[in-house]
């Protein structure tokens, strides 16, 4: 999170060459005239500025919402018309700094904040909604954001009285809970059947026997009736 926090400021020191004051400019005024060298296009809201230089002021230093004006460097072709709002840093330095906006790789520095040189109270940029939710989501870091209507058509008058309101830093999600899947429980095979006590013997042999059995006996029982019957005849 403090690598996010502090991009745009250590991304200002690298291109520290990029921007400069003029000794001329560098002087005290009421609109904070500023000469301004860029190497390479830059961003400001509402505009690619290509590479050059450019004459930054304030239209009003006295109101609550800061409206700079950008011209060409001769000072008389009015460029871009910009929203910003007072933001106070630590200290003042006796030269100007501008920061910039994390952006992705390719793609021109986006103005962040410009700081007057003896001045600790600077102007931060305002973007419109749509660009500030990228910035936002790229450098996660709060961009302020004005309808985007603004500056479609900028009027300095309209944006005394734009309704601003910060687009959040974008937050990380936090990992996701991964839930391991448990194992399939084991089914353990059901014991078997143990055999209960027989109660009777079991039958190996066919009944066949002792029908035969029978029959001789029921033979030799009539047999011996006959010949007792006979015994008693010739009595």
């Amino acid at each position: 999170m403090m690598k996010h926090t502090l991009a745009p400021f250590v991304l200002a020191l690298s291109l520290a060459g990029v921007a400069w004051t003029s000794p001329a400019s560098a002087q005290t005024n009421l609109n904070n005239r500023t000469l301004l060298t860029f190497s390479q296009p830059v961003e400001v809201p509402g505009k690619i500025l290509p590479a050059g230089t450019y004459t930054f002021e304030l239209n009003d230093s006295m109101a609550n919402r800061h409206i700079v004006q950008i011209f060409d460097q001769g000072g008389t072709k009015l460029i871009a018309i910009v929203l910003a709002i007072p933001n106070r840093r630590a200290a003042a330095t006796d030269q100007t700094v501008i920061t910039f906006a994390e952006v992705p790789a390719g793609q021109p520095q986006a103005v962040r904040e410009w700081f007057y040189p003896g001045q600790v109270m600077g102007h931060e940029m305002v973007y419109s909604q749509t660009r500030a939710q990228a910035l936002a989501a790229t450098s996660n870091v709060a961009v302020s954001a004005v309808d985007d209507s603004y500056y479609a058509d900028a009027k300095v008058d309209a944006m005394k009285t734009a309704e601003i309101a910060p687009v959040p830093a974008a937050r990380q999600a936090p990992p996701a809970v991964v839930t391991p899947t448990p194992a399939p429980a084991q089914v353990e095979p059901a014991p078997a059947a143990t055999p209960g006590p027989r109660t009777a013997l079991p039958r190996t042999a066919s009944t066949l026997p002792l029908i035969t059995l029978f029959g001789f006996g029921t033979i030799a029982l009539g047999m011996a009736m006959r010949r007792f019957s006979t015994r008693r005849a010739t009595r």
